[in-house]
């Protein structure tokens, strides 16, 4: 085996406090986020939005059976992607750890165990339905199925659980988000929705708004899972470019000490060689000399030139005898708390949502994903609490743009979708940001700490509250939403419109590589327009309401994250307050947090820091050269909106901005307004 230096992955680092709490119970047996889901069991419509591994299949056994027992509920029904993940609702004696009721399935209503087609399982769903027992689970397609053969009416009066829920959508193509509409437009169900993902249904919504704004949300964060395990410390995000084939470059990044799974690419994907059992080999091969298969487990032993065998479990191979028997040995209970039985797992499509192995140190993910959605599932993998796992990460292995053409082109878009995918997880690992407009009554907020110095009412304040993960933050001339759906945006949803905007071609495009960029075209005309685009129901002040707290925190996140990288002194580097010193000290170092100020940062300017330290000098001109070809100088739709901001501009100052203006924004909103009055003038000629 070739010995290679393992290379450093310039990465995002989030350390957490390991404060325990998120795996205490109460006196109801209850964890942390169960108890805030159980509190809101009396709402018809409930969303649980919190990661994977916070107990969210639990906290629906609790409301299921209050629901039940006394909310006049006559049936609940678990509905699931998989079947894999039909196990996560097996029986449990609640009452043994002081809950009031037990959690019980009869074996023959887990369709998820029951043999057939879907179509015979439709049929037990009816069965299920006239019977006396109360609790159903089933995967996605059989629900659907039931309801086309048996009609919605059928279904009144039960509880609908949809576990995984970002797999439905509002896309009339998407059966079950159809049939969930039909249902919600009845009004005769109670419905709990679950998810781990917090960007549901990734470019498409998942529920109409007029339905959404039915649902009651319960969100429990990343950073309050993270913050309150006992010891999983530490979690890396990070992406690592190469050349030629990602096989000889694999061991650069993959620490075969470490409890590793490793996602190969899919074989349409740029960076597969199209033969993935080839691909599994060399892999093998390059971790050390092969000894054989375990005849039990059907693991492969490999040893490695130091002399220790590796059991590595190879979901690859499609012989299914082969491959059920290494599934059925990695779910079996018995190994679950058994650090050694398996060090290495390679799947393609398979151990990501669901999969539950948690000695997972690190999820090394091959080619560029297009799915949030299953970037999340597969950081999930990392992310259990486990006795001495301390520190967890996810790496992304890239394949390095090369000079021909065709692929060039491709290579660049996965790059940028990648950088955008690493975005968006710092944002979700980040606290919850409360933002409140800075004013003459603004004062401290209770269970808020403001720092050393206490709260100053000079000052633009930062507050943390470290049990809730919570930031308070006052920003001068922040405008605050008006109505109760604004609101709700505000405080639920934000990371779901920095995924809209970070995915957005052309603002990543330009933030990161056109030099001469005014920062306010990105964070006041595209996210304005995302805005407008996605939340058209809202009046203009509202819109812009949303749109200020959202690059708030996008730009607070990606500052923070630069003082914490190491670019301050100041930082302690191992201090799991490095996230929250960093919005402290940014806040501390301006002169004053206003709005405008947050206007002018590039939201991409961070990430092109990492992108510069990661990819080679070459590759990474021969990016900037592909997008400098694709520039655009406006847009019909920019230049109206370069106009509105003009108008604010004239409210504030008494006059129009001017062309010839040394501050780039105010030149470029003027050029906006020259821009429509030649096209006014070009109409007028005809």
């Amino acid at each position: 085996m070739t010995n290679k230096n393992n290379k450093s992955v310039p990465s995002v680092s989030v350390s957490y406090a390991q404060t325990g709490n998120a795996t205490k119970s109460n006196e109801l047996g209850m964890r942390p986020m169960q108890e805030r889901a159980y509190e809101k069991r009396g709402e018809q419509y409930l969303l649980i939005k919190s990661p994977p591994a916070s107990g969210k299949s639990r906290a629906l056994m609790f409301i299921a059976l209050d629901k039940l027992h006394n909310q006049g509920v006559r049936k609940a029904i678990i509905t699931v992607p998989e079947k894999s993940i039909g196990s996560s609702f097996a029986d449990e004696p609640l009452t043994r750890f002081g809950f009031y009721y037990d959690w019980h399935v009869e074996p023959k209503w887990n369709l998820c165990n029951a043999p057939g087609e879907e179509g015979s399982k439709a049929a037990s769903v009816k069965a299920f339905l006239d019977s006396d027992d109360q609790a159903l689970v089933c995967p996605h397609a059989t629900f659907r199925n039931a309801v086309e053969k048996f009609g919605i009416e059928a279904f009144d009066d039960c509880l609908i659980a949809v576990d995984e829920f970002h797999h439905v959508s509002a896309n009339p193509d998407n059966k079950l988000g159809a049939q969930l509409a039909e249902l919600i437009a009845r009004d005769k169900v109670h419905v709990v929705a679950m998810t781990g993902s917090y960007f549901r249904g990734d470019a498409e919504p998942v529920l109409m708004p007029h339905d959404e704004a039915k649902f009651e949300t319960v969100t429990y964060t990343y950073y309050e899972q993270l913050n309150g395990y006992k010891w999983l410390k530490t979690l890396d995000i990070g992406y690592y470019f190469y050349s030629g084939s990602y096989a000889d470059e694999i061991l650069s990044v993959l620490d075969p000490s470490q409890k590793t799974i490793v996602h190969i690419p899919s074989v349409n994907s740029r960076e597969s060689t199209k033969d993935k059992i080839k691909e599994v080999e060399h892999i093998l091969d390059e971790l050390g000399d092969w000894e054989g298969t375990d005849p039990e487990t059907g693991f492969q032993l490999v040893r490695t030139s130091k002399g220790r065998v590796l059991r590595i479990a190879d979901l690859v191979n499609d012989d299914p005898a082969k491959r059920d028997r290494v599934s059925a040995a990695l779910k079996d209970p018995k190994q679950k708390n058994n650090r050694d039985h398996v060090d290495i797992i390679i799947a393609l499509g398979m151990a990501k949502e669901g999969f539950d192995w948690i000695w997972c140190e690190h999820a090394l993910t091959v080619g560029y994903r297009s799915s949030l959605t299953e970037i999340v599932q597969i950081i999930g993998r990392a992310t259990r609490d486990a006795e001495g796992k301390t520190r967890a990460r996810f790496t992304n292995l890239l394949a390095e743009p090369d000079a021909s053409e065709d692929s060039v082109v491709d290579a660049v878009n996965d790059t940028l979708k990648a950088i955008a995918a690493s975005l968006l997880m710092e944002q979700v690992l980040a606290p919850r940001f409360n933002f409140t407009p800075k004013n003459t009554q603004s004062g401290p907020v209770e269970g808020f700490d403001y720092g050393e110095g206490g709260y100053d009412p000079e000052k633009c304040n930062v507050g943390f509250n470290e049990e809730q993960g919570e930031f308070q933050i006052e920003i001068k001339g922040l405008s605050e939403p008006k109505t109760k759906e604004a609101e709700r945006i505000c405080k639920e949803d934000l990371n779901e419109v920095i995924t809209a905007f970070a995915q957005d071609k052309t603002s990543i495009e330009q933030g990161l590589f056109n030099e001469e960029l005014v920062s306010e075209e990105l964070t006041q005309v595209r996210m304005g327009k995302i805005i407008k685009d996605r939340y058209p129901e809202l009046d203009e002040a509202d819109q812009e309401a949303v749109r200020q707290h959202a690059i708030a925190a996008l730009n607070l996140t990606q500052k923070a994250k630069a003082i914490a990288a190491g670019d301050d002194p100041d930082i302690e580097q191992a201090g799991n307050t490095a996230l929250i010193d960093g919005v402290r000290k940014f806040a501390m170092d301006v002169r004053e947090l206003d709005i405008d100020l947050i206007d002018r940062i590039n939201p991409f300017g961070e990430a092109y820091a990492i992108l510069a330290k990661t990819m080679s000098e070459d590759s990474l001109k021969q990016v900037a050269s592909v997008i400098a070809g694709k520039r655009v100088s406006m847009s019909p739709d920019e230049a109206r909106e370069l106009a509105k901001r003009a108008l604010k501009f004239k409210q504030e100052r008494g006059r129009l901005p001017s062309i010839t203006a040394a501050d780039a924004w105010e030149k470029r909103m003027a050029e906006g307004v020259a821009y429509l009055a030649k096209m006014k003038a070009e109409a007028a000629n005809g």
